[in-house]
């Protein structure tokens, strides 16, 4: 599994099948069978190599705290092998490398005092972030590489969406970010989670259960 790991992050994903990973060990691709049945239970396999990367819970009892390093702890891993979000995306089902991580994750809220109801709706607020990475709903596709074209382009949308562009354009820059050339996706990632554990911890404080059916606490 780690020489497919190392192929997809010196290649890329789809980069990855039996025979090059058959070229890459040595071996002929049918040696290969003998440890995985198909590509997408090498897939799976590849995912628990990332997943194990994740920092361990440490004992923390700042529950919150401890959440956070763990989420950074998974960005950090999806960083290092930026194939990895597109495949953990794409399994049907979790392998126990995952649930391990789902378990430890619960788990430390749960030490942390938080009800199993409140958790429960904790982990689908975390959604897609306690594996370190966040889906966008509208990628931005890179702007037009002629200088007329893009300022035309900017000119263009500036008239037509005059919000978009403001809220856009007051952000920190990162010109590598998945979230758009004017966000800092790192300061985006830990904004947003902060956010989310934040309200996590006020609920916590005030006691909140959900609410039967007919309504919710406010």
């Amino acid at each position: 599994m780690c020489a497919a790991v190392a192929l997809a992050d010196r290649s890329g994903i789809d980069a990855v099948s039996m025979r090059h990973l058959a070229q890459e060990l040595g071996v002929v691709p049918m040696a290969l069978y003998k440890h995985v049945a198909n590509k997408e239970e090498l897939l799976d396999g590849m995912v628990d190599v990332v997943i194990g990367e994740i920092e361990p819970p440490a004992g923390d009892p700042n529950w919150k705290q401890a959440v956070r390093r763990r989420v950074l702890s998974a960005r950090q891993a999806l960083l290092r092998h930026p194939w990895a979000t597109q495949v953990i995306e794409s399994r049907a089902q979790a392998s126990p490398v995952v649930l391990d991580h789902m378990n430890a994750l619960i788990g430390t809220f749960r030490a942390g005092g938080l009800s199993a109801d409140l958790t429960h709706h904790a982990m689908h607020a975390l959604g897609s972030r306690m594996w370190g990475f966040t889906q966008e709903v509208f990628p931005t596709s890179p702007p037009p590489a002629d200088p007329e074209l893009r300022e035309r382009m900017f000119r263009d949308v500036a008239l037509r969406y005059p919000h978009i562009v403001e809220v856009a354009t007051a952000g920190a820059h990162d010109p590598d970010s998945a979230v758009g050339s004017t966000c800092d996706d790192q300061f985006e990632f830990e904004f947003a989670l902060d956010l989310i554990l934040d309200g996590i911890d006020r609920l916590h404080q005030a006691s909140w259960t959900s609410a039967p059916a007919g309504g919710r606490d406010r």
